[in-house]
């Protein structure tokens, strides 16, 4: 092979990724089999078993249980807004994720106290093994789950208050900004970090699609001046949503 060449199975994958963005082979259409693809490329079999797998990894095809492989249907990508901590009239965990007001949303949510992982800790200012209260979210458009979500909130702010279970009690539900407000911590800033990386199984058992499809990653934590009170990793399925944010000029 010359220097430069792209191998064999990557050859098949293009030409197969472009009859499926052609139309040449349109949703729902099963992809040529393993020995299809080689007689019509004219490679080996671990050739067509290799290009076949690049383009699952894409997400362009899905398996079908003992009927096949099958193109996927891609979705038209919707907007999940960004705007910082502020909201304008409701205070939600799902308003907080979604600035959006003409999207409705609902969410499901389970707390439990733990023990901070050293990354977790690191990012709430903490020693690993500190306690504090996590909750796992799942925020759906309809009935479509379109986000999820875990949070971290250190004890030794909210322990022992009202607030220190988030779906419960007087403030259930308002959102970190509200209930940090309850117990006198002003939150004033919030940064976030994005990245993107495939799919966790337990991801795509919540979210929909397989392991390994791509997700977008929001790692927000929310500050009191320079103080963190609370860090969440909030998880996008890429094939289905974009992120966008808008931020206020200053």
């Amino acid at each position: 092979m010359a220097f430069g060449e792209q191998p064999a199975y990557l050859r098949v994958a293009d030409d197969l990724r472009q009859q499926i963005a052609d139309g040449t082979l349109p949703p729902h259409t099963r992809l040529p089999s393993q020995a299809s693809i080689r007689a019509a490329y004219g490679v080996s079999d671990t050739v067509a078993l290799e290009a076949r797998k690049v383009l699952m990894a894409e997400g362009l095809v899905e398996g079908r249980s003992g009927s096949g492989t099958y193109v996927r249907e891609r979705p038209v990508p919707r907007t999940i807004t960004r705007s910082g901590y502020r909201t304008l009239n409701d205070c939600s965990p799902f308003r907080q994720e979604q600035a959006d007001e003409r999207v409705r949303g609902t969410w499901e949510a389970q707390s439990e106290r733990g023990e901070a992982a050293p990354g977790i800790a690191e990012r709430l200012g903490i020693e690993a093994g500190d306690p504090v209260m996590c909750t796992r979210y799942v925020f759906r458009i309809g009935t479509e789950a379109a986000m999820c979500s875990t949070s971290w909130e250190p004890l030794r702010i909210t322990g022992r208050t009202p607030v220190m279970l988030p779906e419960q009690g007087p403030l259930a539900g308002r959102g970190v900004v509200e209930r940090m407000a309850a117990i006198d911590v002003i939150v004033d800033n919030v940064a976030e970090e994005v990245e993107a990386r495939p799919a966790l199984a337990a991801e795509a058992r919540v979210l929909g699609g397989l392991p390994g499809h791509p997700v977008l990653v929001v790692r927000r934590t929310y500050r009191a001046g320079c103080l963190p009170v609370e860090t969440a990793d909030v998880v996008v399925p890429a094939d289905r949503f974009r992120v966008a944010y808008h931020l206020p000029v200053r």
